[in-house]
């Protein structure tokens, strides 16, 4: 698949082998996974984050073989989830970051145009989860509202 904002073809990569159950030497048991993933989405940390732990920490390959449940599934199911998905709110702190740059340094065209293209996902993003349900109809994004929303 092509790239959204550049005129190059996409990149090919490795691929997760399929597997259909859970190892067997996975120290964890659902119950013990689901309560983790609990306690870290209390003290803030986002779904990617906590999966990070999860592999890196505590070897855990894959939430979902274990639990039979994705780690958003699992924080859906305890009201975890936060008001603004992940991917949105991480484009909202890039145009915060780079609408500072733009203000010290206003000449910088570069910037502005990559302001111009995250804006412009995020506007996307915007309208599929309006569509979807996940935002309410009246939500607009503006750079104030995410420096008021993620400050």
């Amino acid at each position: 698949m092509a790239r959204m904002h550049a005129r190059k073809k996409g990149k090919s990569a490795s691929h997760r082998p399929p597997a259909t159950e859970n190892p067997e030497w996975v120290p964890y048991s659902a119950e013990d996974i689901k309560e983790k993933v609990v306690s870290m989405a209390n003290d803030g940390a986002s779904s990617a984050m906590i999966g990070l732990v999860l592999r890196d920490q505590h070897a855990i390959p894959d939430v979902k073989l274990a639990t039979g449940k994705t780690i958003t599934e699992i924080m859906v199911e305890n009201d975890l989830l936060p008001a603004i998905p992940e991917d949105m709110a991480n484009l909202m702190r890039k145009a915060i970051n780079l609408s500072g740059h733009l203000k010290e340094h206003r000449m910088d065209v570069s910037n502005k145009r990559a302001l111009q293209l995250v804006e412009s996902r995020i506007r996307r993003l915007e309208k599929y989860y309006k569509k979807k349900g996940v935002l309410s109809p009246r939500w607009k994004y503006s750079i104030k509202t995410a420096e008021l929303m993620l400050k």
